[in-house]
């Protein structure tokens, strides 16, 4: 039975030493207790908003701790978990006091207070991720911060209304999922509660005095439910505890917003859960209650044979009661019981049994994809960013040709697929057979496919795969790859603009003296050739200075003699071709310089770039090469007569035309005649104007023009 310690009144030490009696040595007390006299020590003086001391905050950590039957380590941590943090104490100085573990977990907890931030979104993003890499060491540095926001969200209301709507958006936000995520329901389903009343005050009460008004007429037929089964269980010889589930106001709301209906709208479902000792009782009672009450179709689930993401394991199903009302019945082990109560802290309750292992190793796993999500990420944003997708995982289980599960959450894709199974395959998938039948990259999976991946050795992450990745896990590895492939380009791309500069000068690189080029790298700051170049090409630094520097160190008046640098159309990814004109091979350009992303070609008659120029904006003199390769965007307004099907005649004759439609926009002028709007590809020049030939001889085509601007 789990130890009943007061929410709200201060915790004493005395009571908490108390409470430990039931599980731990009196040496492993002595040694907590030694930690409090520290703590104590170093928050001398200092108080809570509330006005009591604020030793008394650590202490009440330790105790929800407690009820968890933590270790000891993890309840001395618990108990200096804010000295780092909050007091003169350093790391250094707790290191000669206590032992390594003890320390190391304290310092996970600790916030980042000698770093300065350029906002409170990145200080709370590299907070989090020091804190999520500390979890990857060591699970019991999260329980201590959960038990921690648990405490601060139980004594929340003398915070300002302000302070408190943001401190209960971030527990809705992140340490509600990560409860979850971690199976920790007797937390998580108190933190949901104390968040919905700090975020939405005014609907948790209207809720919660709605759900206690219908609590009252309903609570008889409870009583009579779970007498009828467990009559029924015993009759069948099966030993099992029946217990009603109270409704609580946060779920109900979630549902209410997830059905789009309003409380009276909801169909009561009783919820009652079954405990049993063995696995296979669970299943000798799904039986019972089967042949008791009518089972709803679609509504069994196994989740003892296949595990949540989080360990959680149950049968779970819908029956249809008496008067017509559905019941929930939830099967389920003590030691599942336990699991799904207090999740990755049953482990330590267990220390290596086998009950254990269901939730620490679909934690373990968690936190390896953690490893490699972090590893992979750029900066503390996109890491959070990444962990927060990874958080929300309703889960789908589907099977690879092996007959291996993989979990993904719901609404992912063939390239979640991809990821999940390794690196490599997602980097070169280019669909997949789902069920045998072929699929496209962008399919979403359903529970029990069967999924196979086929690659190309020549196939690439493409930017557009970030819209159809779900998982932290799939993002971070596109971005990894792209952001290689970025820096690839623009090495490449900078090294072209700045041999076009020295030529510019009367120069080629070959003949630049490398003491010269060192002195100009030293004067730029940069370290070697092609880090200058990667900025070159990102438009982050200007060819034509770096050039100058090299051929003039000491008189950069020279003339320059301008040659257009030439376009071939397959750069990749750091020279774009602007959506407002849609510059085609033939048409005069200009690019505009766009600092980290590259270059941007426009039509020289574009408005946008002529705007640019006049403004002095980073631009450069480019021409189209002979060798052209690809297809490019423009777009073409044309002006019909109203007469049905003039949009699927026109479309024709495009496709006839050997160009592909990206984008169609239909608009009536008048009640005589209306406009479309066609963004479609075509090689060059010559081809678009095959393609305006084709339209204009429609007889209901009014006019036909090229938009540029």
């Amino acid at each position: 039975m789990p130890i009943q310690l007061s929410p709200v009144a201060p915790m004493r030490i005395s009571d908490l030493c108390q409470a430990m009696e039931v599980y731990l040595s009196p040496a492993e007390i002595r040694e907590v207790y030694r930690a409090y006299l520290f703590a104590a020590e170093a928050h001398e003086g200092q108080t809570r908003l509330s006005g009591e001391a604020y030793i008394y905050h650590p202490v009440a950590v330790a105790a929800i701790l407690v009820q968890m039957r933590m270790d000891h380590h993890c309840l001395m941590a618990a108990i200096l978990h804010d000295v780092i943090e909050d007091t003169a104490i350093t790391k250094a100085t707790l290191k000669q006091v206590f032992a390594d573990e003890v320390v190391e977990m304290v310092d996970g907890v600790s916030k980042l207070t000698h770093l300065k931030f350029r906002s409170r979104a990145e200080a709370q993003a590299e907070n989090f991720r020091k804190m999520m890499l500390a979890m990857t060491q060591d699970m019991r540095v999260i329980l201590i911060k959960l038990a921690d926001r648990l405490h601060n969200m139980r004594t929340l209301e003398v915070m300002p209304p302000a302070k408190t709507r943001r401190i209960a958006r971030e527990t809705l936000d992140i340490y509600i999922p990560i409860a979850n995520r971690l199976g920790i329901n007797n937390i998580r389903h108190e933190l949901e509660e104390l968040a919905m009343a700090a975020h939405w005050p005014r609907r948790y009460q209207v809720v919660r005095e709605t759900l206690q008004r219908r609590r009252g007429n309903r609570r008889e037929w409870i009583d009579d439910i779970t007498r009828i089964l467990s009559e029924r269980l015993a009759k069948d010889g099966l030993s099992a505890e029946v217990r009603g589930r109270e409704k609580r106001a946060y779920s109900t709301y979630k549902k209410m917003q997830l059905k789009k209906c309003r409380f009276s709208e909801l169909v009561d479902v009783y919820a009652f859960r079954v405990i049993v000792d063995q696995v296979d009782t669970c299943y000798r009672v799904l039986g019972a209650v089967h042949n008791l009450y009518r089972p709803m179709p679609g509504k069994f689930k196994d989740y003892i044979a296949i595990p949540k993401a989080n360990g959680y394991q149950s049968l779970h199903t819908v029956l249809m009661g008496p008067q017509g009302l559905p019941i929930e019945i939830q099967i389920r082990t003590h030691a599942m019981h336990l699991l799904a109560e207090q999740g990755i802290a049953a482990h330590w309750q267990y220390k290596g049994e086998r009950q254990g292992s269901a939730t620490a190793d679909a934690a373990a796993k968690w936190l390896r994809n953690l490893l490699e999500v972090q590893q992979n990420t750029g900066d503390s944003m996109e890491f959070l960013e990444n962990v927060k997708v990874d958080l929300y995982p309703d889960e789908v289980y589907v099977f690879t040709p092996l007959g291996q599960i993989v979990e993904l959450p719901r609404g992912a894709t063939v390239i979640d697929f991809a990821y999940a199974i390794h690196s490599n395959i997602g980097n070169h998938c280019v669909a997949a057979r789902v069920d045998q039948q072929l699929a496209p990259l962008r399919s979403q999976l359903r529970n029990g496919q069967t999924v196979e991946i086929i690659t190309k050795q020549t196939a690439t992450p493409k930017p557009g795969w970030l819209d159809l990745a779900m998982t932290g896990r799939a993002r971070t590895g596109i971005r990894t790859y792209l952001k290689h492939l970025e820096v690839t380009e623009a090495v490449a791309l900078g090294q072209r603009l700045l041999e076009h500069e020295l030529s510019c000068l009367g120069m080629q690189p070959a003949q630049v003296e490398p003491a010269r080029q060192a002195a100009m790298l030293h004067e730029l700051g940069y370290v070697d050739i092609s880090e200058l170049q990667q900025d070159i090409g990102l438009g982050n630094r200007s060819a034509a200075l770096a050039a100058r520097l090299m051929v003039f160190p000491n008189d950069q008046t020279q003339t320059r003699v301008a040659a257009p640098l030439s376009i071939q159309g397959g750069e990749g990814m750091l020279i774009h071709f602007a959506r407002c004109c849609g510059p085609v091979p033939g048409d005069p350009i200009i690019a505009i310089f766009s600092r980290g992303r590259g270059m941007l070609v426009h039509h020289q008659h574009c408005p946008n770039s002529s705007d640019f120029r006049r403004r002095g904006k980073d631009w450069l003199e480019v021409q189209w090469d002979q060798q052209v390769s690809g297809e490019f965007h423009t777009t073409l307004r044309v002006d019909v007569g109203n007469q049905r099907g003039m949009l699927a005649t026109v479309a024709a004759v495009i496709a006839d035309s050997g160009s592909n439609i990206e984008d169609v926009r239909s608009e009536e002028r008048d009640g005589l005649s209306s406009r479309l709007r066609f963004t479609l590809m075509v090689r060059d020049r010559k081809h678009l104007a095959d393609v305006l030939r084709q339209i204009r001889v429609l007889p209901q085509v009014l006019k036909v023009g090229r938009v540029i601007g």
